[in-house]
């Protein structure tokens, strides 16, 4: 006979009676509201108590037969049990047997019932969000965002992602990023692709949370890895210009190819790009061209550009300007300044259209008037020759002092057009001045001369030109041209400030901040900085956010500093981004 040992089997029991309570306590914590399933839940918990009741009992049983052997072996006498004693060990098996078996079955009516249950769950939490997106649809906002709410607070990932979206563009709610980021997460960690995607927007730009290049990556790869083709776009991106990783052509190629083969208009740009320029494939114009008109045709605008620009110049198509102007012609009508500036180009030298300088003009004005500097140069000399509009130097001078302020060269060693911007200047023209002041400033045409740029800069800044105030300002402070005078230079800081031209705006809060040309005054630095920084001005974005930091002339207030740190980094002020790092840490 065997010895009796029921340690395995009493452990056996013990565990089935742990695992059992645990089903049983999860059966408790969800949530099933009214009706039948109140009932049948009643039934199985009650149910599960009794089988564990049983199994405790049959535990103390075994336990009892393992004392018995437990005091045999202590004594040494014989451990083979009787008759009787193995027939009460079989029948106990017997029992345990059948409980155990009991317990399978109840287990898998509580697996049945979770089902029905978590059905149920599911059926009400889509019923609640597509209250909430019926609201939406209707504008409806505060109600939508009600109903968004309590099937997100529920774990409806479609919905925390629109409760977010509330939150982030303020529809129902207060605009709040930091909410926003909340209900993105919790979509996001239950693997809804598009949340993940929001996600890392917020990190990359700071949104909500503050700015995490890893972070964003994190959050864009488990999207991508989804085949979300947008988060894989912008994966390519950030591997393209190494933002947050290490800058790998490669890999920017490989996400490219696969958002561009989903049809990602903006994708099929990129992997254009790469093939036209060499850059993680073999340098493929044929290849380029093609990637270029599927988006092209998607009405990209960047892509028309780019496939007019291969027409133009025959690569990896057949050279066809009437092709050429086509491509910039949709791209152009959609704003894209550089398809404005070639269509003009185009027109004004008659490649691919008829010659015509007054739509040359037109199409220069456009891109002109969006900041584009050759544009503006161009329009300046339509109007200084009189092509395709009347001549006229006033306007000619105005669109050339537009490049100068942009910091471009509005002549390169050309004396004749020095000539001519001196001419309009003596008759009395502003702009003209300011650009005088400008080219001998940088020395562009005419031997550098700091003299002769104050001359012209103050004949402008006295017709109460600003940029030349601040101009003149910055000479003065810095002695350029003119004694260094910090009390002159305050003068024409405060001339050009009170027309609301921010840099000057700065720099008079700097020279009020360490008492340059004026007495000491933090309040008055302040003011000056608050008024450039909310004209967007970096610099005093971050001399405001040092002002709250530190609590000088205003209330010592992180969270203040923070949001001025933040708007000059996300305009790339390295110092800021330094400044959050910390206070973020001390935070």
């Amino acid at each position: 006979m065997k010895n009796f040992k029921h340690l395995e089997t009493i452990k056996a029991i013990n565990e089935q009676i742990d695992s059992l309570d645990k089903e049983i306590s999860s059966l408790l914590a969800m949530p099933v509201g009214r009706g039948t399933l109140v009932q049948v839940r009643k039934e199985l918990v009650n149910e599960g108590n009794k089988l564990k009741a049983n199994l405790e009992e049959l535990a103390k049983k075994f336990a009892s037969l393992q004392e018995e052997y437990d005091e045999q072996q202590a004594r040494q006498v014989s451990t083979d049990g009787s008759a009787t004693e193995q027939e009460s060990v079989e029948t106990l098996q017997k029992q345990l047997s059948q409980e155990l078996e009991n317990v399978q079955q109840l287990q898998a009516k509580i697996h049945e019932h979770k089902e029905q249950i978590n059905e149920l769950m599911e059926k009400q939490r889509q019923e609640m969000y597509e209250i909430g997106k019926e609201n939406y649809e209707k504008q409806n906002y505060s109600e939508a965002v009600k109903w968004y709410r309590k099937a997100a607070e529920q774990g409806y990932a479609i919905a925390q992602f629109n409760l977010a979206k509330s939150y982030r563009f303020g529809e129902g709610v207060p605009r709040d990023a930091s909410e926003a980021v909340k209900w993105y997460r919790k979509a996001a960690e239950q693997g809804y692709a598009i949340a993940q995607f929001n996600l890392a927007k917020s990190y990359r730009f700071g949104e909500g949370v503050p700015r995490d290049a890893s972070e964003a990556v994190k959050w864009y790869r488990k999207a991508a890895e989804q085949g979300y083709a947008i988060a894989q776009t912008n994966l390519g991106n950030i591997y393209l210009y190494g933002i947050g990783v290490p800058q790998d052509d490669a890999e920017a190629q490989k996400w490219y190819q696969k958002a561009a083969e989903q049809g990602n208009a903006e994708a099929q740009y990129g992997l254009g790009l790469m093939y036209s320029n060499g850059r993680g494939v073999q340098q493929d114009y044929v290849e380029a061209a093609k990637w270029f008109q599927k988006a092209a045709e998607q009405g990209f605008a960047w892509s028309q550009t780019a496939l007019g620009c291969m027409y133009e110049k025959g690569r990896g198509v057949p050279q066809d300007d009437s092709e050429a102007v086509k491509w910039f012609r949709k791209a152009a009508e959609q704003g894209h300044v550089i398809a404005q500036y070639n269509l003009g180009c185009m027109y004004e030298y008659g490649r691919g259209v008829p010659q015509d300088k007054s739509e040359a003009v037109s199409w220069y004005r456009k891109a002109a008037e969006q900041g584009d500097e050759s544009a503006q140069t161009k329009l300046g000399m339509m109007y200084k020759n009189g092509y395709g509009v009347p001549q006229d130097d006033s306007e000619a001078v105005k669109w050339f002092r537009k490049v100068a302020e942009q910091r471009y060269a509005i002549v390169e060693n050309d004396l004749e057009a020095v000539k001519w911007f001196r001419k309009v200047a003596e008759q009395g023209n502003a702009d003209a001045q300011y650009c005088l002041g400008w080219i001998y400033l940088n020395g562009k045409g005419v031997p550098q001369d700091d003299s002769a740029a104050i001359t012209w800069y103050r004949k402008a800044a006295e017709q109460g030109d600003a940029e030349a105030q601040h101009n003149l300002g910055w000479m003065y402070e810095y002695g350029r041209g003119v004694p260094q005078d910090k009390s002159e230079a305050v003068k024409w800081y405060r001339k050009a400030a009170e027309q609301g031209h921010a840099d000057a705006q700065n720099n008079l809060g700097w020279m009020y901040e360490y008492g340059r040309g004026v007495p000491q005054d933090d309040s008055e630095a302040v003011k000056w900085y608050r008024k450039a920084a909310e004209q967007g001005d970096v610099a005093a974005q971050y001399n405001l956010g040092e002002m709250y930091q530190y609590g000088r002339c205003v209330s010592k207030d992180y969270v203040e500093a923070i949001k001025w740190y933040r708007k000059a980094a996300a305009q790339g002020e390295t110092l800021s981004q330094i400044k959050l790092e910390q206070l973020n840490e001390s935070l």
